[in-house]
């Protein structure tokens, strides 16, 4: 009735399911899940979804729904769980397990036959074992100094894992069922699973934070190199020739940001998330054991410290290399301008002696046209005292002097006036 009526966000639906994205699965026990993470771009994300599709479809099993971002789907006695997320794509597999060794059973072979050959990174690959408490002792199944053991979920069960790969290459957790529902159990299994990736994933920032400090340390020294120089060097070249340097490791620094911009974020979201985790586990300590939280927090907040504090001097090198830059850029500007000025009071000497020599040259071009002028009329007045004129050609020439001259200045200013309203 309400879409009748109003119209709906285009993306209203993808609002409305995210609050039900990734819901629990009920584990019943005993139980083997093991859980995949591997690094996916947007067409190895894809193979992943198609290779769910095709399975699907060769068992005759219903189709998941279209831009479904998670998918779970039994098969042969094998619980499947694939999900999508922005860059890495998960798998989950759930077996029945009634074996004495929570860990012996190796994942089934409809497990690898699927993962095999898929694209992406393996980042994450985690075997838990959910069954009742047993006789045997933690320390037998994990190595007794990174044991990390807790009550979850109100006491209604027991974690213990030592964060360590096997020799498989998994990380091992066992719960111990202490009364969960298989909902609980669910929930338990999957926090500890996202626990698990998101710090793997946030531990991605680490070797890049090492990879990156030793460039940070060389851009540092080289902005305080190029800071003391500035407080001794003058003049417009060698203030250039910082301003270049200066430029130059600006733009490094910018490299460094857009290589480390998104992966330190993501450090920072994916720590959260696992602290979220953590705290929804509801750990409760276990005499003489570490949880799982206190161990993590001992180990993983160092590295995530680093990935923040490289972070923060890359940010600190840009905003100093842009304070450098404004400086050193003002004091060139400074040198330009006074070089400006030097070269326009030149030019206004130069002018003021063009002024000087061009009035001297007018000077002179009034003489010597007037000499050529009055030249003119004294060979007319003689040729005029040959014709029979009354003329005395050497008064007439006397007398034409002054006129010709003063005909000859107006008609020079006038030429002057004229070009400078021209020029105007």
């Amino acid at each position: 009735m309400v879409e009748r009526v109003l119209p709906a966000h285009a993306d209203r639906a993808v609002v409305l399911s995210e609050l039900h994205a990734r819901p629990f699965q009920p584990v019943s026990t005993p139980r083997q899940v093991f859980h995949f993470a591997l690094m996916t771009d947007v067409v190895a994300a894809e193979a992943h979804r198609a290779a769910l599709v095709r399975l699907l479809e060769l068992r005759g099993l219903p189709p998941m729904p279209f831009g479904a971002r998670h998918h779970h789907v039994s098969l042969a006695g094998t619980d499947i769980r694939w999900e999508a997320h922005t860059e890495f794509t998960t798998w989950g597999f759930a077996i029945a397990d009634a074996g004495s060794d929570p860990f012996a059973k190796p994942p089934p072979a409809e497990v690898r036959e699927l993962l095999e050959g898929l694209p992406g990174e393996l980042v994450v690959a985690v075997r838990t074992a959910l069954r009742k408490p047993g006789k045997r002792a933690l320390e037998t199944v994990f190595e007794p100094e990174s044991l990390c053991v807790s009550k979850v979920d109100a006491g209604r069960a027991t974690v213990a894992t030592d964060l360590k790969p096997d020799t498989a290459g998994f990380i091992r957790f066992l719960v111990e069922d202490n009364g969960l529902s298989p909902q609980g159990a669910g929930a338990v299994i999957q926090r500890l699973h996202e626990i698990e990736t998101y710090r793997c994933l946030a531990l991605l920032g680490l070797p890049l934070a090492q990879k990156v400090a030793e460039r940070v340390r060389g851009i540092e020294h080289a902005l305080t190199q190029i800071t003391e120089h500035m407080q001794s060097v003058s003049g417009l070249e060698a203030n250039r020739e910082l301003l270049d340097q200066l430029a130059l490791h600006a733009t490094g620094v910018e490299a460094l940001a857009a290589e480390t911009t998104y992966r330190f974020s993501a450090v920072s979201a994916y720590s959260s998330i696992v602290d979220a985790r953590l705290q929804a586990l509801g750990e409760e300590p276990v005499p003489e054991r570490p949880t799982m939280g206190v161990f993590l927090d001992r180990r993983m907040a160092p590295a995530m410290r680093t990935c923040e504090s490289i972070a923060a001097r890359i940010d600190d090198l840009s905003e100093k290399l842009s304070r450098a830059t404004m400086l050193l850029r003002a004091r060139v500007d400074v040198e330009l301008e006074s070089q400006n000025r030097d070269l326009l009071e030149a030019m206004n000497r130069r002018a003021r002696q063009q002024l000087r020599l061009q009035q001297t040259v007018e000077g002179l071009s009034v003489a010597a046209v007037s000499y050529y002028v009055v030249g003119l009329v004294g060979y007319l007045a003689k040729g005029s005292e040959k014709a029979g004129f009354p003329i005395n050609p050497t008064l007439v020439t006397a007398l034409a002097v002054p006129v010709v001259i003063l005909i000859v200045s107006l008609i020079v200013r006038r030429i002057r006036a004229s070009h400078a309203d021209h020029e105007g």
